[in-house]
């Protein structure tokens, strides 16, 4: 007896920098159609930095996370919606008390094809905030893999200073507004 073989997900990957990638990767690992979610950095000009260097702010590079994704499960609409409630995209190199040029808004296309998709968003965004938007959308380039105890920090810190008072209440808000994209089980 023959069994039909599921075809393999055709997956998509798209990177994100709002803020500190704990914040950011805290709320992804929870959306329903996300697949991995891997906290970095990109688009800077130094190869393999160290978080060290990227937080002195002369690497270029920002902190961000790179999603895989299903698009039959969560469109890139849908997961640019989430992104601009999660973080502030009006403040340029900052969220919150995060400082820095490694802190900057951004949306990092790893395909060309998704740039009609992320500007329709952005510019939606834009004019809903009064064109204050400073969110840079650019291809993705030099990205590298931050060190591994950046990876699922909040999931293995929940208690950490940091991760209560501010990773916390963004997941919380999340949760709250797109309930109905909170991955179960």
């Amino acid at each position: 007896m023959k069994t039909a073989l599921t075809p393999p997900t055709q997956t998509k990957v798209i990177t994100l920098g709002g803020g500190c990638f704990w914040c950011t990767e805290a709320v992804f690992v929870r959306v329903h159609g996300v697949l991995d979610v891997e906290s970095g950095y990109c688009n800077g000009h130094t190869n393999n930095p160290t978080y060290a260097q990227v937080c002195e702010g002369d690497t270029g590079h920002n902190e961000v996370v790179r999603l895989v994704y299903d698009p039959k499960a969560i469109s890139l609409r849908e997961l640019l919606e989430i992104f601009f409630v999660i973080h502030d995209p009006t403040t340029l190199n900052r969220q919150g008390n995060d400082a820095g040029t490694q802190y900057r808004s951004g949306v990092y296309l790893s395909d060309e094809a998704d740039r009609t998709v992320a500007q329709q968003v952005l510019d939606d965004v834009n004019a809903a905030l009064s064109g204050r938007v400073v969110t840079e959308l650019q291809p993705l380039r030099n990205y590298w893999a931050a060190e591994a105890y950046h990876q699922d920090y909040f999931e293995h810190n929940p208690h950490q200073g940091y991760c209560a008072f501010v990773v916390a209440p963004k997941v919380q808000k999340f949760v709250q507004t797109f309930a109905d994209k909170v991955k179960h089980g």
